[in-house]
């Protein structure tokens, strides 16, 4: 059982696309009240005010308590439960639209990363019931609850940037570093920017900028250097044909992949190949010739 307040609002989305409300909320929870398992249709922000609960998602299960909260994304399955002892009050929003999911990413908040701690709690729930009290027919309450929702995600946005400076460099090259290890594993499959950034759970937008913010390039660049690197290799100290060594590398099209190589080389891989024979060539009668002086 919980003692809840709750508003819905979820005729507003066609007049804010890119981020609206839904609903909100807060509940005060009995000892282990429960919700799910379950799949929602939008974003949920829970943030908690006072006690402890446990939120369990993708198989992981994390422990959480006053001045943490969890995000809920569309279409996940979800559980979430008050503990037996000290059993938490929460407050929620739900929201949706076209960059919501990258508002979220920008602050840290994935299905990989689902979880935040921030001290804000008062000045968010006093947003909550400024949107609980709004009047709720009007055009002026329906801007005003847009702009408390804009106050939320502000307020979030303050204290999780502050951390960032701390805390993200980390997080995101735990996202950089998972989008590496994906490229060396899988380069000489057809994969894209689409598949990394799905692979690690982000953005192709977000992606693009953590590898520009890390790398100082971009993921396609980074892959496509990948396989020619990869390739150069494969020319030096292997006899095989020229199809195979594209098809090793992540090219299904030969011409394709000698077109990319001859583009960041200068050279063909035949012309590459011959040349790095000729320098190994010239290497080894050098060094014969120091010998024997």
């Amino acid at each position: 059982m919980e003692e809840s307040y709750v508003r819905t609002l979820e005729d507003h989305k066609w007049k804010f696309q890119e981020l609206y409300l839904c609903f909100c909320g807060y509940s005060i929870c009995q000892p282990k009240h429960s919700f799910g398992p379950a799949v929602r249709p939008n974003y949920i922000l829970h943030y908690v005010l006072e006690g402890k609960g446990r939120y369990k998602v993708d198989g992981r299960t994390y422990a959480l308590e006053k001045t943490q909260g969890f995000l809920i994304e569309p279409n996940v399955m979800t559980f979430y439960e008050a503990d037996d002892t000290d059993p938490w009050t929460y407050l929620w929003i739900g929201f949706h639209g076209s960059r919501a999911k990258e508002f979220l990413e920008e602050m840290g908040l994935t299905q990989r990363m689902p979880t935040f701690r921030v001290g804000c709690g008062e000045q968010l729930l006093d947003i909550v019931k400024s949107m609980l009290q709004c009047e709720s027919d009007g055009l002026q309450q329906t801007f005003e609850l847009q702009a408390q929702l804009h106050r939320f995600f502000a307020s979030l946005a303050q204290e999780l940037s502050r951390k960032e400076e701390v805390f993200h460099p980390e997080q995101r090259n735990y996202y950089v570093r998972t989008a590496v290890e994906f490229i060396q594993e899988n380069y000489a499959e057809n994969i894209r920017v689409s598949d990394i950034a799905a692979y690690v759970g982000i953005s192709r937008n977000y992606l693009a900028t953590l590898f520009q913010t890390f790398l100082n390039t971009t993921p396609n660049e980074y892959l496509a250097n990948f396989r020619l690197t990869c390739a150069k290799e494969q020319l030096t100290i292997t006899d095989l044909p020229i199809g195979a060594i594209a098809s090793r590398c992540g090219y299904r099209d030969p011409l394709v992949f000698s077109k990319a190589f001859k583009l960041k080389t200068g050279m063909t891989p035949t012309q590459y190949r011959k040349t790095d024979r000729a320098i190994q060539r010239i290497s080894v009668e050098q060094m014969r010739q120091k010998k024997d002086l």
